[in-house]
Formats: C-alpha cells, sequence, structure tokens
C-alpha cells in the first residue's frame, strides 16, 4: 500500500525468507563461513540454531544458492511433521528419485545409488533439515542411518540440522546420543547489535528500490530494536507498520512517537490500522 509513496518496487519488510533481502551482520557472516567450511570439508553432520526469527531459513536458502551450479547437489526438507519413511519419500523426490512406492529399505537404496553416482560424478550432497527442533527422536534416528552411506574413505552426503534452541535439548537425549557425537560443526546465530540492525533497516530499502526512501530517527530506531532486540523477524514487522503509519500521515520520516504508535500496535495496545487508514482516506478525499 506504501510502495509508491515511498518509491519502493516491493515491500522492504516482508517476512518471506527471501535470500535476496539477506543482510549479512557479523553474526551471519559468521554462520554462513561455518556451513561453506563444513560443507567443503565434508564434515557430515552441521548444526545451525538460533531463536525464532534470527534470519536461520534465509541463511540456509542462500547457502544452497551459493552451492548451486559449483559442484553441488542439494535438497531442502522444510515439513518437520514426518515420519521416517515419509522423510526418505521426502528426500527422494527432492533428488528427483523414485519415492512413491517400497519400503524404506528400498528408498534407501536407491538413495544409496544415486549418492554413489554423485560421488564418481565429483559432486557433493547437501541435505538441509529446516525445523530440525520439530522432528521425532525416530526421524532424527533414520538421518543418522542415512550418514552411514559413505565409501571407506569419505561421508556420501552432508546433513545440516538447523532448529531453534529446542534442537540442543532434543539432540542431548541419551537415545540420540550417537546422532549427536556425529555433529562435528555447530553454530548458534544471535540477533543483530544495535548498528546492525540500523544498517539492516537501509539495507532492506535499499534493495526494495530507494536507500534511505524513509528518514527513521535516532529515536525510532532506537525504539524498534528495544522493540525487538535485534532479531530480524521483530525488526520487519515493527518497520513495517512505522511505514504505513508514516503513509497515512503522508509523512516520509519516522519519528519515535510514530515508531511508539506503530509498537504499540503490533503489540494490539494501539488505535487499529484500519482505522488510521480509514482517517487517511477520509482526508484525501474531502
Amino acid at each position: 500500500m506504501y510502495c509508491n509513496f515511498f518509491g519502493f518496487r516491493e515491500s522492504p519488510f516482508n517476512l518471506t525468507p527471501n535470500p535476496r533481502f539477506l543482510f549479512m551482520s557479523s553474526q551471519h557472516r559468521e554462520a554462513l563461513a561455518h556451513l561453506v567450511y563444513a560443507v567443503e570439508n565434508h564434515a557430515g553432520f552441521i548444526e545451525l540454531t538460533g531463536e525464532v526469527g534470527t534470519g536461520k531459513t534465509t541463511l540456509l536458502r542462500s547457502f544452497l544458492g551459493r552451492l548451486d551450479g559449483r559442484g553441488h547437489c542439494t535438497a531442502l526438507i522444510f515439513n518437520p511433521c514426518l515420519t521416517s519413511l515419509e522423510l526418505l519419500q521426502n528426500i527422494n523426490r527432492e533428488f528427483g528419485l523414485p519415492w512413491e512406492e517400497g519400503s524404506r529399505m528400498h528408498l534407501l537404496q536407491l538413495l544409496n545409488q544415486f549418492l554413489l553416482e554423485q560421488k564418481k560424478g565429483g559432486r557433493n550432497v547437501v541435505l538441509v533439515m529446516d525445523e530440525a527442533q520439530n522432528l521425532s527422536p525416530e526421524v532424527l534416528e533414520q538421518i543418522r542411518l542415512i550418514s552411514n552411506l559413505e565409501t571407506e574413505t569419505d561421508k556420501l552426503i552432508q546433513i545440516v540440522l538447523s532448529g531453534q534452541p529446542e534442537l540442543l535439548s532434543l539432540l542431548s537425549r541419551d537415545e540420540l546420543r550417537q546422532l549427536n557425537q556425529r555433529i562435528t560443526v555447530r553454530y548458534h546465530l544471535r540477533p543483530m547489535s544495535f548498528e546492525s540492525t540500523r544498517r539492516y533497516i537501509e539495507h532492506r530499502m535499499e534493495l526494495a528500490g530507494r536507500f534511505r526512501a524513509a528518514d527513521f530517527s535516532g529515536a525510532a530506531l532506537k525504539a524498534i530494536y528495544r522493540f525487538s532486540g535485534g532479531v530480524p523477524r521483530l525488526v520487519n514487522v515493527a518497520c513495517d507498520r512505522a511505514l504505513l503509519i508514516a503513509y497515512t500521515m503522508e509523512c516520509k520520516s519516522i519519528s519515535g512517537s510514530m515508531a511508539q504508535q506503530a509498537l504499540a500496535e503490533v503489540k494490539g495496545s494501539g488505535a487499529p490500522r484500519g482505522r488510521r487508514i480509514r482517517a487517511f482516506f477520509s482526508r484525501l478525499f474531502r
């Protein structure tokens, strides 16, 4: 709604995990370096954790995009509500293998043959399991068995387990100790600093069409940072609402009070957005 007013080609603070909008804070840069290092060195299991909204999925999509076309074959599994059979079916489908019929053993044999062929062709196979904190111990055990597919000298598949901090507790269970011991590279993605949050906001506006199309005052930035704690998803929510308020007030500068009003609306304690928009259009057409 406000894109034309500010000169954006698209919404700068969309919640969809679009890798094109990935902002490489020092944390995200370090996390990406860990992922690339682990895959290039055939580490086997890699663990990426972080709080809700810290940008794990966006980072993973960017990571996979960088691997494509560089001698890698990749797959991303996003649905955590799977049985061990459904997991194998999803993996085989992602790699373009037969998946609709057959037992777990049959599907595993097809996957093993595929991995051997990729190895002979000089390609590294990478499987990413997102939202892994919601996987059952049975499915995680199946993932461990998949990691057993190897030659005498090397792993045939690199597996990234990504999830919220609850994944750490899940993997610490006694029945999953064999899997936990095989994770050789771990990284916990933390929220952004205040300075990174400011640059993140400018970065997204620039990618959406105009650098500093909206001027967030120092007070507004501080309010947004206090609310979000540097979590990208919460920054997006706050900035999107602040831009909408500025649009309805026909203003391209976001003051501290406007940011506070936006945060009050996000928290459910401010004037409803619909009422504010109706007020704007009543002024526009009277």
